[in-house]
């Protein structure tokens, strides 16, 4: 018998090890990375079963019921129009991440198109990188702004504005990525051997250039819901009845000494989602980057 456990033991240590130095266990060791986690799921679980934790039809009216303060009947309270503020916070999640998850998905594909083709063929790299610098010389939210004032508010106008503004940045990230990876010696072995430009891409660079651009986009996403709340407070979001964070706190500034509950609970489910994302953010950081000391719990 105290063989056989020996044997076992003696099995499972190289599997325990490889185990302790995954970025995995890292990111579970860290503590604000965890507490990160845990909001952005709490918002995600809240947009997607919207219809089930939603108390009341977040658009209906009813007057008799405006200004009413939180209660067994509103849990947060109703707007001036007697509309339920929970029900609307609930859906608007739904407009608010969704926008956030669309910017994400189109910045990170553009972006990292732009970011290899510009780091990885040096005559593209001028011309690209003067076009993403000429985008970022607009601050990002007058940029929006201009773009949702030119094509109309709307969810996927607030999308098209959103990934305009954060394609350079992550296109940069992207890029410098590649310059460094594009010189390690096992690209230049692939490249020796004959590997054509696609392998060499999608094989080799872009697996490892990856770590910068999961820590840009989750940044990115964060920036966008607050984004998303900018242009849907001054009127360029998704146009009402249909309720987001930004409309909601927007609908409530002229109440806000008479009901600040509008503002309130809207206004702490962007900073709570923001929050997560930040911290989460900063945990892929500290686990991707071998240069960081990881936060251990």
């Amino acid at each position: 018998m105290p063989t056989l456990t020996h044997a076992f033991t003696t099995t499972d240590a190289p599997r325990r090890g490889r185990w302790k130095n995954s970025a995995w266990y890292r990111l579970l060791r860290h503590r604000m990375a965890v507490i990160g986690f845990v909001f952005c799921l709490a918002a995600l679980l809240m947009a997607g079963f919207a219809d089930v934790l939603a108390t009341h039809n977040p658009e209906r009216t009813r007057i008799r019921d405006a200004f009413q303060a939180p209660s067994p009947a509103h849990v947060l309270g109703a707007d001036h129009l007697g509309r339920d503020i929970w029900s609307r916070v609930v859906y608007g999640s739904r407009i608010s991440i969704g926008i956030g998850v669309a910017t994400v998905v189109l910045t990170g594909v553009i972006g990292a198109a732009f970011g290899l083709i510009s780091g990885y063929f040096r005559r593209l790299d001028d011309p690209l990188m003067r076009v993403m610098d000429a985008l970022m010389a607009f601050p990002g939210v007058m940029l929006a702004v201009a773009i949702t004032a030119a094509l109309g508010p709307s969810a996927v106008n607030v999308v098209i504005a959103l990934t305009a503004v954060y394609v350079p940045r992550t296109a940069r990230i992207t890029r410098a990525s590649v310059l460094v990876v594009r010189e390690m010696d096992y690209v230049q072995a692939a490249r020796a051997l004959g590997a054509g430009h696609t392998r060499m891409i999608l094989r080799h660079i872009l697996p490892n250039s990856l770590g910068p651009l999961v820590v840009q986009l989750t940044f990115v996403f964060a920036y966008a819901v607050l984004s998303e709340a900018a242009l849907s407070f001054l009127g360029m979001g998704p146009p009402p009845p249909t309720p987001t964070w930004g409309n909601i706190i927007s609908d409530g500034r002229d109440y806000l000494r008479e009901a600040p509950w509008i503002c309130l609970y809207p206004g702490l489910a962007i900073s709570v989602t923001v929050l997560g994302l930040n911290l989460l953010g900063d945990g892929l950081r500290d686990v991707l980057d071998p240069r960081m000391k990881v936060t251990q719990g």
